[in-house]
């Protein structure tokens, strides 16, 4: 079967826990996943996917093998900076031209970036990951 990829949203709730969620499903059955750790939350959210396609697979219904799922993760700021926790949000910010301490306040979900501060922080990651990916070590 060819590689199914579903679409999650990562999201740090007000609770403080991270969420991720999907409006894919398989048959009635809807993904999700909760942590105090975006890492945990990812985990459980595989579980979700893993437990709709054994319950299909269980009704008869034809359905990916778990292999042949992929997951395509969209973060909010403070889940991007909890998953991705080796970046140093001072250095980012100064890389995308942001204010720093308006960067730590993204992070930590006090406040929101309207959306051109959301466009710099996603040029500004993919510009690092650009740049990763074309880096060799010797």
């Amino acid at each position: 079967m060819k590689t199914v990829k579903v679409k999650a949203v990562v999201e740090k709730g007000s609770d403080g826990l991270f969420s991720v969620y999907s409006e894919d499903h398989f048959g009635n059955s809807y993904f999700g996943g909760f942590g105090d750790s975006v890492a945990k939350a990812k985990e459980d959210f595989l579980v979700s996917i893993r437990e709709s396609i054994n319950e299909q697979v269980s009704e008869g219904k034809d359905v990916p093998n778990f292999e042949d799922v992929s997951v395509e993760y969209r973060y909010d700021i403070p889940s991007f900076f909890d998953f991705f926790d080796f970046i140093n949000v001072s250095r980012f910010a100064q890389f995308a031209g942001i204010n720093e301490s308006k960067m730590r306040a993204y992070k930590s979900g006090v406040s929101f970036p309207g959306e051109k501060t959301t466009q710099k922080i996603i040029d500004a990651a993919h510009k690092i990951a650009a740049e990763l990916s074309s880096t060799t070590l010797h």
